[in-house]
């Protein structure tokens, strides 16, 4: 069951409550150059990304913010550390949130023009706490970053905010350990209703990093904890889009775009079921429809998978039976699998545009 939290909005998106589960990344251009972070937000965009992070390590970077904002078709939060200026110039750029830590950005007159300027424009700020910066006082005191030392920092800085009578507020709690991240969130979860941003930081590369968010984020969720994420991996960041959909829709969480299912191959295959599954999810990678597709391999589990799917081949002796919606529509050689796959999945597009139509 979805943890109940609070709601708040991020440009035209809702985030919490009873909201979908939002997909974030971040740019890792030099947000100085607005035509690099422009180019790469337009392609992050197509692979279906819904909200933005820039860093923001100086003036100039929050200057360029307006500009990036104008070609931004999702919400843009501004990431800042330290400089409350950093923040309020973001903030007069147009921002739709913020990501920044109160209790780090000095005097508290500084976070009181950094809260007027966010509740004037009703900007969300986004507490991160991070394992790796936290507070000296708190390493001290519990010895290492423990789950326990995130969850008091986060409530610190949720204090601040809620001490100037602040609440257009989203919290993250993230470390490389995926036991650490998910013990911190389910903490928080039980003492604040604010809505939760999750993700494993610094998770590693695309293939390390795949399998250790697809974990902790996927256990997460499981129990209902989480309302927007993001995948860090050390890598392309629209490789991080395409996980954090493939761990929604595992967990059909969120219905965008095909589901696919194909068994892990055996002795008994006799089609080139590596190649043909690979060439399907490649070619329908950017569908527009939620549809299950079952690329299988032999005659034990496939004709039921396949029969199960909206659409998929039982594979057989070079050919494979093709199935669409529980019904057998015909053999297909092998070497027109993929294509026969593709074609269907894309009649089953125009016939239902066709019944919007009419």
């Amino acid at each position: 069951m979805r943890r109940e939290t609070r709601q708040l909005k991020l440009g035209d998106l809702t985030i919490g409550g009873d909201a979908p589960i939002s997909v974030q990344s971040m740019c890792n251009t030099d947000t100085r150059d607005v035509a690099a972070t422009l180019s790469q937000i337009e392609v992050l965009q197509e692979a279906r990304c819904e909200i933005i992070r820039c860093a923001v390590p100086d003036m100039d970077a929050a200057e360029a913010l307006g500009a990036i904002k104008q070609g931004c078709r999702i919400p843009l939060i501004a990431d800042i550390h330290f400089d409350y200026q950093l923040a309020l110039i973001a903030v007069a750029q147009g921002v739709d949130g913020l990501r920044l830590n109160p209790g780090n950005i000095g005097d508290r007159w500084k976070i009181e023009e950094v809260v007027k300027a966010c509740t004037e424009r009703q900007v969300p700020i986004r507490i991160g706490v991070n394992a790796g910066s936290l507070e000296r006082e708190l390493l001290q005191k519990y010895g290492h970053p423990t789950a326990e030392a995130m969850v008091e920092s986060a409530m610190g800085h949720i204090r601040i905010l809620e001490d100037l009578n602040y609440r257009n507020i989203k919290v993250s709690l993230k470390a490389s350990d995926i036991t650490r991240t998910v013990e911190a969130y389910r903490l928080l979860a039980g003492q604040a209703d604010y809505p939760l941003h999750i993700g494993i930081t610094e998770a590693g590369t695309t293939w390390a990093g795949t399998i250790k968010s697809a974990i902790g984020l996927g256990s997460l969720l499981y129990e209902g904890i989480g309302d927007t994420l993001r995948v860090s991996l050390t890598g392309d960041p629209v490789e991080e889009v395409r996980v954090g959909w493939e761990i929604l829709k595992s967990l059909r969480l969120r219905e965008k775009g095909p589901v696919f299912i194909s068994c892990p191959t055996c002795g008994r295959c006799q089609i080139e079921l590596i190649e043909i599954a690979e060439e399907v999810e490649r070619r329908l990678a950017d569908f527009p429809q939620p549809l299950t597709i079952a690329v299988m391999g032999c005659v034990v589990n496939g004709p039921g998978e396949a029969r199960e799917a909206d659409l998929g081949i039982a594979g057989g002796k070079g050919q494979g039976i093709l199935f669409c919606k529980g019904e057998v529509l015909r053999k297909v050689p092998q070497g027109e699998l993929a294509d026969a796959l593709v074609e269907e999945a894309w009649k089953i597009v125009e016939e239902s545009r066709a019944s919007s139509d009419n």
